[in-house]
């Protein structure tokens, strides 16, 4: 029993790894869509028109499976954002084959397609809390300390970049998945610390090994870049690979009344 254990967390640790590695280069032809050059990248008409809500602050934050078979198991997030009369998304995500200004704005739509993986709404807010922290995401990206690294697994990585935006702007109550691998990487300097969410306290090395608690996240464990935990707040089972297994989590906050309040979604 105990050497099945221990193949099966060794199983589990090369699918991370490799998982993981789906960003450090663009992805390579896998399945039988044809290669990633070709994969869809179009609108997948989640995030609001932002002409027609001009008048209204939006900030969302959406995570895709990752290329092919990979998109079993890890994710790519990134987050939009506009403010109140602007007509147009500002986009920020972290691309590894961009190295070394790994650090993205617009690279690509702001609800586009992640090559071929439909994104996941994961936060959502509009009005005047929206408006009153774009500023503070937009300072978040400026500090961002590895602004010219890229390291598949364990980390720093397109989600270890959303995971410190989190920490940046609590208001923005980011709860990422299970398996976005890479949001609990902290240098060995400074293990203990906010968690992803900015609601809790988390301790991890390198993001290998660690706890968080919090509002958001639950109580969650990383063994070797795996995540099992608990979401209270919205009960969910958080798995790796799997990210949650129970009741959708997305953070939202709309205003009750005025223009704000339509829908273009």
């Amino acid at each position: 029993m105990t050497r099945l254990l221990h193949t099966g967390l060794l199983v589990c640790l090369a699918l991370a790894t490799q998982a993981g590695g789906a960003q450090e280069r663009p992805p390579t032809a896998e399945v039988p869509r044809g290669s990633w050059a070709t994969a869809p990248r179009h609108s997948a008409a989640i995030a609001p028109d932002p002409v027609q809500l001009i008048d209204s602050a939006i900030v969302q934050v959406y995570a895709a499976p990752t290329y092919g078979w990979r998109g079993f198991f890890a994710v790519h997030p990134w987050i939009i954002y506009k403010r109140k009369g602007e007509a147009s998304y500002t986009r920020f995500d972290v691309v590894g084959w961009r190295a070394p200004q790994v650090v993205q704005r617009n690279y690509a739509l702001p609800d586009g397609l992640w090559y071929g993986s439909t994104p996941e709404l994961l936060v959502e807010h509009r009005g005047d809390d929206a408006q009153a922290m774009v500023d503070d995401i937009e300072a978040a990206v400026a500090n961002y300390p590895y602004a010219d690294q890229y390291r598949s697994y364990p980390g720093p990585n397109s989600n270890t970049f959303l995971a410190h935006i989190g920490r940046q702007v609590p208001a923005l109550k980011l709860d990422l998945p299970a398996n976005a691998i890479g949001k609990d990487y902290r240098p060995l300097t400074s293990p203990v610390g906010v968690s992803p969410s900015g609601s809790g306290l988390q301790i991890s090395l390198l993001g290998l090994l660690g706890v968080s608690v919090g509002v958001q996240e639950g109580l969650e464990f990383n063994v070797l870049g795996l995540n099992f935990g608990i979401d209270l707040n919205t009960p969910a089972l958080r798995l790796p690979f799997w990210g949650r297994l129970g009741l959708k989590d997305v953070t939202a906050h709309e205003p009750v009344s005025g223009p704000d309040h339509a829908l273009a979604d």
